[in-house]
């Protein structure tokens, strides 16, 4: 029995050195260089974001919230061990760049995880290829774009829920303030006409007449006709979906023109209301306007974080010179790291089915509130606030730091007062 063991312990040590021979072998060899190199390098987050362009507004405020996030996870040891590392590159708010950039970002750049650039019309060419690869990709703030490609690896950070929430929560708004009519203007870009296709199916459903229905070219820069033609029609609900530069334009125009006394509530779907400089630019023409928004500086509205993350975003917005307030798009940048962060610690991996299928079946609290999401990768409920512009002065950001500037109308947990109607009264 000795001996046996004997002999069995000279084929141990025997294999132990020839082990440890082929180890060190194999890390000096190329493979093995690979290996430790593979173990200890960045995990790489690839995405397009715009840095130009007309939705550069939101694609800044966006991007800065992850990289908050990315420097606070890398305070902490970063995930698997390795630190987290960001490719970006500038969209130019332009959908034609981004299939070429999403290409480059998994084949040439072979980043690990992808995020989704901001907004519909840029993210919407990417997905039959994101399908196809087979990839995890986190949304951000599109509407609908995988309604039709039903990629099951999809998620959006957007506080959305089911396609007809914001028309259902703009019309119960509208139809207890007495309207029975409804008008729609829209931009001919995807976001807006996902939006109003539910909202006319929301009105038909109430039995609610379309007496206006317009779409317009992106980039018209020109309303005033299409207001006065609007105002003939004399709706009592007027739903606009539109994008930050025609938001403005259209504000403008109601401006010089106005609507009409019978009308009693306007907005809805306008993009770039939410932004810091164009709040700031167009000042006391807000006023009235009832908008869906994402975060408002309400008690209700902070979570855990929540008040850490402002504190820092704050000081970084000066620095970088993007959108000071930041309410919109950047706490929703940090809550999509938060998402890929709890479902890599919780799978130990970077493999992507995996990380997609933790993602569905759990809960995840963000900065933003708890998010779970449905089979089509949209938010099991929605979120989405409705919230009146009241008494905004003009050139005065900060006003929009302190709570009664944007009365929240919906939901009902989170609501802060009551419409003021007509809209013509409420813009004075």
């Amino acid at each position: 029995m000795s001996k046996r063991v004997s002999k069995s312990g000279s084929i141990t040590r025997r294999r132990l050195l020839a082990t440890a021979s082929a180890g060190a072998a194999l890390a000096a060899s190329p493979l093995g260089i690979n290996l430790l190199q593979a173990q200890t390098a960045p995990i790489r987050i690839g995405m397009s974001m715009p840095q130009t362009g007309g939705l550069a507004g939101g694609g800044k405020p966006s991007l800065l919230g992850i990289e908050i996030w990315r420097d606070d996870v890398n305070a902490k040891g970063g995930l698997l061990g390795r630190k987290v590392e960001l490719v970006v590159y500038d969209d130019k708010s332009s959908a034609s760049e981004t299939p070429a950039i999403y290409s480059k970002l998994i084949d040439v750049d072979k980043v690990d995880l992808l995020f989704a650039p901001y907004a519909t019309v840029p993210t919407a060419p990417i997905m039959p290829m994101v399908k196809q690869r087979g990839l995890l990709l986190i949304g951000n703030f599109s509407f609908q774009v995988n309604s039709k490609v039903g990629h099951d690896m999809w998620f959006n950070n957007a506080p959305w829920g089911p396609p007809d929430s914001w028309a259902t929560s703009f019309l119960d708004i509208g139809q207890k303030a007495g309207g029975k009519s409804v008008a729609l203007l829209t931009a001919d870009q995807e976001f807006a006409q996902n939006l109003v296709k539910t909202t006319r199916e929301v009105a038909a459903k109430r039995n609610m007449p379309v007496v206006f229905d317009q779409a317009y070219p992106p980039n018209t820069v020109e309303f005033s006709s299409i207001i006065r033609a609007l105002k003939a029609a004399k709706p009592d609900i007027v739903y606009v979906a539109s994008y930050p530069p025609d938001s403005a334009g259209i504000l403008r125009a109601v401006n010089e023109i106005g609507v009409g006394d019978n009308v009693k509530i306007f907005g809805g779907g306008m993009v770039g209301l939410q932004f810091g400089s164009v709040m700031e630019n167009l000042g006391s023409l807000l006023n009235g306007v009832v908008n869906y928004n994402s975060w408002l500086p309400e008690k209700s509205m902070y979570y855990d974080g929540t008040k850490e993350f402002f504190e820092k975003y704050t000081k970084r917005a000066v620095e970088a010179k993007v959108d000071p307030l930041g309410y919109y798009l950047a706490p929703f940048g940090y809550a999509s790291g938060q998402l890929v962060e709890q479902a890599i610690n919780a799978t130990k991996s970077l493999d992507q089915k995996g990380l997609a299928k933790y993602l569905r079946e759990n809960t995840h609290k963000t900065i933003v509130g708890p998010i779970a999401f449905s089979a089509d990768g949209e938010r099991k409920e929605s979120a989405v606030l409705q919230a009146q512009f009241r008494g905004v002065a003009d050139k005065n950001i900060e006003q929009f730091r302190t709570s009664g500037k944007q009365v929240i109308l919906f939901p009902e947990s989170l609501k802060s007062g009551e419409l003021v109607s007509p809209f013509e009264a409420a813009r004075k």
